[in-house]
């Protein structure tokens, strides 16, 4: 699926080389950001603690705070002021960060294909992989009303699998 070369470019430091693989790999490539995105994005999680508390990898409170940092100046997430709650933030994602959801989806259709994965953490990998582009836009759709206030439109009858709702890819 070819995807237009965006006029907005994401505010990052310029990589060891202009190749946009090893420009995604040097700002997304370390060992959580991904993970980070995967749990706000699939897990529906938004403040600190619920990043903190769900992580099924274990990440260490320091580690995701310089992640949630760096992925906020990276532009794929904003920090926002939680209106339920004077002292908490809640981290939304950006345009860019929603747009990753068909490499997710990828990832974990090859992780599930090659690699020794839990099945109950599989489960949205494969749905993911079976729906296809169809359901990636449709996800990202859902993402959008969620995490950028805009209107989802849903079509005729049609429901949006619970993709928040079902176990992490792993």
């Amino acid at each position: 699926m070819a995807q237009p070369v965006a006029r907005d470019k994401l505010p990052v430091a310029p990589g060891k080389s202009g190749c946009p693989i090893n420009m995604t790999i040097e700002l997304l490539g370390d060992r959580w950001s991904l993970i980070v995105l995967r749990d706000i994005m699939f897990g529906g999680k938004t403040h600190f603690r619920e990043l903190l508390a769900a992580s099924i990898e274990g990440i260490a409170s320091n580690i995701l705070a310089g992640r949630l940092a760096k992925l906020v100046d990276a532009g794929l997430l904003t920090r926002d002021d939680d209106p339920s709650h004077r002292q908490k933030v809640e981290y939304h994602l950006t345009e860019a960060a929603i747009q990753l959801v068909p490499v997710m989806a990828q990832l974990g259709a090859w992780g599930a294909r090659w690699l020794d994965t839990a099945p109950e953490l599989t489960v949205r990998a494969e749905l993911l992989a079976t729906g296809g582009p169809v359901l990636w836009e449709r996800f990202m759709a859902e993402l959008r009303a969620t995490h950028l206030a805009t209107v989802l439109k849903v079509g005729e009858g049609g429901q949006l699998p619970a993709l928040t709702r079902v176990g992490a890819i792993g």
